[in-house]
């Protein structure tokens, strides 16, 4: 005879004999309970990394567009990027002398990695430092983010082949297959699923610079127009997809490298007056018709605002499907309790008296309800680890 009370008993052995609908019942009771903490969790979370990354930026430089684009793009490198300024707004920038200017070029990827194009100063503002080799070297290196390296694991030596933004996109987005010659440490920030390289590394996916066959050198099929200062090549011509030793020499770019495009640049004022000088400069008529200087703070700010505010909408919402779904699972078990009347009467002709009966019914809803609380307590740390991921992957 079981150790349990009878009422106990009776309602563990009726939901044991039915495993499939007690399992439907607390996984049922389990969603509607987890659905407004998990919902919580996320935006707590993506509260936090927004403003961790917004607060670690002073300003960011960019063209008269979305601001809020502008942020997630230069801070989480989010794709696509908006409109671009030239490297001469950034340089503009820098002669000021009241910052530090970083320029950051994004927009290509490797299999969905965003590249980013910078120059070797935004490791040490970001505060990043290498696990292993070092930091780009030459046109064509690349430097790997933790989580990036790990999820293809790649060291220093392999390769990383750029993506290009179209299928039949020959003229620019150039597939470029990239030395890897650094993995940096974990950050735990966007940085960490990001490739690096240097701005001319960018502009020659960009397809603003190529390196080809030599030539002085090529079979006279290959050339267009030949004159004592100048050749040129026809089609046929190989373009190099990777920087060699041996080919270094032949990449060169075309054009004026002051108009060259940026996504953004970082702005790190030297001191809060320098901050209130720069952005007095990119309130003036005449630059702020093109370009714009933002607090990203300012507009993550904004921007959980409205999402707390949606939060506060679909929490009514739940609540609302959570109603429905409580008044379903109680029609079920009023369905189920009518099922089984005879059943109960059999108990109470072997002298189970009426309200032991009641008992029994009531044990089987809290053992139900029991077991949903239980399993929402198991998924809410695998939620809580689960959150960074979902947040970063939502962020890019």
């Amino acid at each position: 005879m079981s150790a349990l009370p009878p009422a106990i008993h009776l309602a563990t052995r009726y939901l044991r004999q039915h495993p499939l609908q007690t399992a439907l019942l607390v996984g049922t009771l389990s969603l509607l309970l987890s659905l407004p903490l998990v919902l919580r969790l996320l935006l707590h979370e993506t509260e936090h990394r927004l403003h961790q990354r917004a607060l670690s930026t002073p300003l960011v430089l960019g063209a008269r567009a979305s601001a809020l684009d502008l942020v997630l793009s230069a801070l989480h490198f989010r794709l696509p990027p908006p409109p671009h300024i030239t490297l001469a707004d950034a340089r503009e920038a820098s002669r000021t002398g009241l910052a530090t200017v970083i320029p950051l070029h994004i927009g290509h990827h490797a299999q969905n990695a965003p590249i980013v194009g910078t120059e070797l100063d935004y490791f040490s503002f970001r505060h990043l430092s290498l696990a292993q080799g070092t930091t780009f070297l030459r046109l064509g290196d690349c430097v790997l983010g933790a989580s990036l390296a790990q999820s293809r694991n790649l060291r220093p030596g392999d390769s990383l082949i750029s993506s290009p933004t179209q299928a039949f996109d020959l003229a620019g987005a150039y597939p470029l297959k990239m030395r890897i010659t650094g993995i940096l440490a974990p950050s735990g920030t966007p940085d960490d699923d990001a490739a690096f390289v240097d701005l001319k590394t960018a502009w020659l996916i960009d397809g603003l610079a190529h390196g080809h066959d030599d030539l002085t050198r090529a079979p006279s099929d290959q050339i267009l127009t030949h004159t004592d200062t100048n050749v040129v090549g026809n089609a046929s011509v190989r373009l190099y997809n990777e920087v060699t030793p041996s080919n270094f020499a032949s990449f060169h770019f075309h054009g004026d490298p002051k108009t060259y495009p940026l996504t953004a640049a970082l702005v790190f004022p030297n001191d809060p007056k320098s901050d209130a000088l720069l952005s007095g400069r990119y309130q003036e008529k005449k630059t702020a018709a093109t370009l714009q200087l933002i607090a990203p703070e300012t507009w993550i700010t904004s921007l959980m605002s409205t999402l707390f505010r949606l939060e506060s909408l679909i929490l009514i919402l739940l609540i609302a499907t959570g109603t429905a779904g409580l008044l379903i699972i109680t029609l079920v078990f009023a369905l189920s309790f009518r099922l089984r009347r005879r059943e109960f009467q059999t108990l109470e002709d072997l002298g189970i008296a009426p309200s032991s009966l009641l008992t029994v019914k009531l044990f089987e809803i809290l053992l139900v309800l029991l077991l949903a609380i239980a399993l929402t307590a198991l998924t809410l740390p695998a939620a809580h680890l689960a959150a960074p991921h979902l947040v970063r992957s939502m962020l890019h």
